[in-house]
């Protein structure tokens, strides 16, 4: 006797299935939450000294400066300078975003500069360098801006200090180094942030606020530029 095609059985749907699954023990989890806030207590202790890093050349040619930094960074790059043995300080800065019809000047390697001889730097060693406004990677612009300056203007330099602020040196460092190493050598100097005590950034918003961006600023920096 045939069977009626109509007879077969449907197959069954099945939404869910049983499993085994491992998961961890009382003491399994304690050990989990120990080790993972040790982990971020280390992280948060140690931040702030790997994002803010100062590791100079010694008798380095040139100290470059981000114009843009705040007075009290100026004041530091300016004493840097003094005491260092630089054949000239280059500042390197946008276009002014907020004022720019009333500043006499109109970029902040130009606001940099003028800041740097009213601190006593003599003015035949300072050279101001405009670096182009763009949407992201203005530091990488700004290497590139000093790079075509050292090339149209035949200078030797085989090393160079870059002077910014706090946080913000680690970031600026690597793109530097991917742009200028190995040809240049390149140093780092941080300045010394008087708003929040770096040791306890965590306590004040300025802290935060800037090691939080600066450390998401960095992680980009190494993997996508």
């Amino acid at each position: 006797m045939q069977k009626n095609p109509q007879d077969k059985k449907l197959p069954e749907i099945r939404l869910i299935k049983r499993q085994e699954l491992w998961t961890l023990t009382a003491q399994g989890w304690v050990l989990f939450l120990s080790t993972f806030t040790a982990s971020m207590f280390f992280v948060i202790a140690h931040l702030y000294p790997f994002l803010a890093v100062t590791s100079p050349i010694k008798a380095a040619d040139i100290l470059v400066v981000d114009g843009w930094i705040s007075d009290y960074a100026l004041e530091q790059a300016a004493d840097e300078f003094k005491r260092g043995s630089y054949r000239q300080l280059i500042t390197l800065g946008v276009t002014v975003d907020n004022g720019y019809y009333l500043a006499e000047y109109k970029n902040f390697a130009e606001i940099g500069a003028a800041t740097l001889k009213k601190l006593g730097v003599a003015k035949e060693k300072i050279i101001a360098i405009p670096t182009p406004n763009v949407v992201k990677n203005r530091t990488n612009a700004s290497v590139v801006a000093l790079l075509q300056w050292i090339t149209e203007s035949n200078s030797t330099i085989d090393s160079i200090n870059l002077f910014t602020t706090d946080a913000h040196a680690r970031r600026s460092w690597l793109i530097y180094q991917k742009i200028l190493s190995p040809k240049i050598k390149v140093g780092v100097i941080s300045a010394e942030p008087p708003y929040y005590d770096p040791k306890k950034w965590w306590n004040s918003s300025e802290g935060v606020r800037i090691i939080i961006s600066e450390t998401i600023a960095y992680i980009y920096a190494l993997f996508v530029n």
